[in-house]
């Protein structure tokens, strides 16, 4: 570890707020889905495309003639809250009645499942169509957010217990513990020193830094789950914002190339 003299926690960059719902423009993931989906089919012969169909877990109702759908006509999955939306891998709700892990795979199949019933494509334009369209965009959000780690506790922290740590006065509230900030300095310093070091040496620095920042993501959703598990809130906002940290080194190490000199680290 290197002498407080090398530590520069100016470089510890804020960001505007960031919530835990994407702020890009939503894009529909079922029709990525199927558009995939088509292309790995015309691939296949007819006979092998055949057996690849199956029965869903459940199924909604056929939806009506245009001319007789009402306001009932859209299923209507529960949108008290994003655990709600997805009812068959998530029947006991947010933690600590459920895991806060749980099998991704089920979310997806649920997910796509929910998202063919009440496809926007389904409907005529008028009321019905736009409805099935913020019930879409209301799926979407929750998916996104469940699927990853960091959004999932954001959101639990937020919405089930009023704790809000991408708030303005966030980073002030919810601080970085000096272990883990020395962490970060350290690795950033480790870093520059490649500017002037041989590509392969570099390269093989950064490989290693990236594994270690890995096994310490891993360490951390861990504690996350143990935490919120236990219904321990306290330790669980803590390990967030370490969480976010290491998200944002991930990602500054993802894009370092040779001779840059620094990585990014934003929070």
């Amino acid at each position: 570890m290197r002498g407080a003299t090398a530590l520069r926690p100016q470089r510890l960059l804020s960001s505007v707020r960031v919530g835990y719902l994407s702020s890009r423009p939503v894009v529909c993931l079922l029709c990525q889905h199927k558009q995939i989906a088509s292309l790995r089919t015309l691939r296949l012969p007819s006979t092998q495309r055949r057996g690849l169909s199956s029965t869903p877990k459940y199924s909604y109702p056929d939806q009506p003639p245009a001319e007789k759908q009402n306001a009932n006509s859209t299923p209507t999955p529960d949108i008290t809250n994003h655990y709600t939306i997805f009812p068959t891998t998530l029947p006991q709700g947010p933690p600590p009645n459920s895991p806060f892990t749980f099998d991704v795979s089920a979310l997806r199949r649920e997910f796509l499942q929910l998202q063919g019933a009440i496809h926007p494509d389904k409907f005529p334009q008028g009321p019905e169509k736009q409805r099935a369209e913020a019930l879409s965009s209301r799926i979407n959000d929750a998916y996104r957010t469940l699927i990853d780690p960091l959004s999932r506790a954001q959101y639990l922290l937020a919405e089930i217990h009023g704790i809000d740590v991408l708030a303005e006065d966030g980073a002030s509230k919810y601080a970085l513990d000096s272990e883990t900030l020395m962490e970060i300095m350290d690795v950033q310093e480790t870093v520059e020193e490649l500017s002037s070091a041989p590509v392969a040496e570099a390269e093989a620095t950064v490989n290693r830094l990236r594994a270690e920042n890995a096994s310490r993501i891993e360490e951390s959703v861990s504690k996350l789950q143990n935490a919120f598990d236990k219904g321990d809130i306290e330790t669980a906002q803590m390990e967030t914002v370490r969480l976010r940290f290491w998200y944002s080194l991930r990602d500054g190490l993802r894009e370092w190339e040779h001779g840059h000199g620094e990585i990014r680290i934003v929070h």
